[in-house]
């Protein structure tokens, strides 16, 4: 698979603006082995592999001096916020009110706010923080479809009223949606009073330009930040990589960051990198998409748990640490769903003796089942009602027929997977 010359333009081609960014990656000492960027259809850009590669192979070495990194942002910038600004926020304001010229032709490369528009829940609701109200995309429907999104992305639900949480736990791997708002909003603060007139649109693009494109950085010895967000670089041509389970192998060593296949890869197949063990909801969330088969999928069974305790038994959950973080995965649900099981038949003093580990006496597993079964039908029926709504909407054939296919997708992998879960409960 040589590169395309005259008219010859073969279905992967990615544009003239990628092709002239690949020349310029090779000009600031990218080592470029064997791959390309690719357009693949109905998903974007990604890396493909340009002829047949061995396992092992060097595909891509990017070299400190071409990423961009905190040490690369002018002290006479950075000198201007205070101490404690966020990593991100200083990349995002650095790339809206500094322009810098010399990465031109990477910049050329990034997606559109268009294209993020539909595909980042974050920019659907025109009440979410720096939504650009001059967004012609955003449609009549976003508020509708922002309201569709899954529980753990935008708490809340159709079908019951979750009571009030009687105790506050960590909760990052839930209410997604609020919890991205909130760092968007603390940035746009900080920048709007270092530089007033900074253009709103274009600063909330460069801080989802950095949220999805940004990767892990760290210098050896260096110590962890309190916020590992603010661990992070871009690095160029590396940031054409697509998300999977099945990843080639990087390796950042202080000077360089090398990535190598994982496995032998034939001519035209797509490479991929992996951005962590998220699940489905976080992908969508924090880069506008999500895997077809995610062996890290979870979903939070928290709210309907909780709404069936009452206050004493969610204060014992509490007391023993087993309140809230209630997972179902594709191995079914997790122990402390079972242990709070437990505590809507079993007497108190029996579950106490079943936590501690000092007898099992009161336990049964068929009521334990039953009891968890019911909690995983409130999910699928809360996807059978979303379920519906974005069919209605789809044969609505309104303008927004892109990101309903998306949540419709998306709420029929959750229905999916409660589905199975209640048969491996059963069994």
């Amino acid at each position: 698979m040589s590169k395309p010359t005259g008219n010859e333009k073969p279905t992967w081609w990615p544009g003239e603006q990628h092709e002239l960014f690949t020349d310029w990656a090779k000009t600031q000492g990218i080592v470029i082995n064997g791959v390309s960027p690719a357009r693949f259809t109905g998903r974007g850009l990604g890396m493909i592999a340009t002829r047949k590669i061995e396992k092992d192979s060097i595909l891509v070495k990017v070299p400190h001096s071409a990423m961009l990194t905190p040490s690369k942002l002018p002290s006479t910038f950075t000198s201007r916020f205070p101490a404690d600004t966020p990593t991100h926020t200083l990349y995002a304001a650095y790339l809206t009110n500094a322009s810098p010229s010399h990465i031109t032709p990477w910049r050329s490369t990034w997606p559109t706010m268009e294209d993020f528009t539909l595909s980042m829940p974050i920019l659907w609701s025109s009440s979410s923080p720096l939504t650009p109200k001059s967004n012609t995309n955003r449609s009549s429907n976003s508020n509708i479809l922002q309201d569709l999104l899954p529980p753990s992305i935008s708490n809340t639900w159709s079908t019951i009223t979750p009571g009030k949480r009687k105790h506050k736990y960590d909760t990052r791997h839930q209410n997604l949606l609020k919890a991205q708002e909130t760092r968007l909003r603390k940035a746009w603060d900080i920048v709007v009073r270092v530089f007033p007139e900074t253009d709103k649109e274009l600063f909330t693009y460069h801080w989802v330009i950095v949220n999805t494109r940004s990767f892990f950085y760290l210098l050896p010895g260096a110590e962890m930040p309190e916020d590992r967000n603010d661990a992070m670089a871009l690095v160029p041509f590396a940031d054409y990589f697509n998300h999977s389970d099945v990843a080639c192998n990087v390796k950042f060593d202080g000077e360089e960051y090398v990535f190598r296949a994982a496995k032998e890869y034939n001519e035209g197949e797509e490479i991929y990198m992996s951005y962590g063990p998220h699940s489905n909801d976080f992908l969508f969330t924090e880069y506008g998409f999500y895997l077809d088969t995610n062996a890290s999928e979870t979903l939070y069974l928290d709210e309907i748990i909780l709404q069936d305790l009452n206050a004493s038994k969610q204060e014992e959950l509490e007391f023993h640490q087993y309140y809230g973080n209630y997972q179902l995965t594709s191995e079914g649900v997790c122990y402390r769903t079972e242990i709070a099981a437990g505590l809507t038949y079993m007497p108190l003093r029996d579950w106490q003796d079943y936590v501690l580990g000092y007898s099992t006496e009161g336990v049964d597993e068929k009521m334990s089942a039953a009891v968890i079964r019911g909690w995983i039908k409130v999910y699928i029926k809360e996807a059978d009602v979303a379920i519906a709504r974005l069919e209605d909407l789809y044969l609505a054939q309104t303008e927004d027929q892109g990101v309903v296919r998306m949540l419709l997708k998306r709420w029929r992998q959750i229905r999916s997977l409660c589905e199975e879960a209640v048969d491996r409960v059963s069994s």
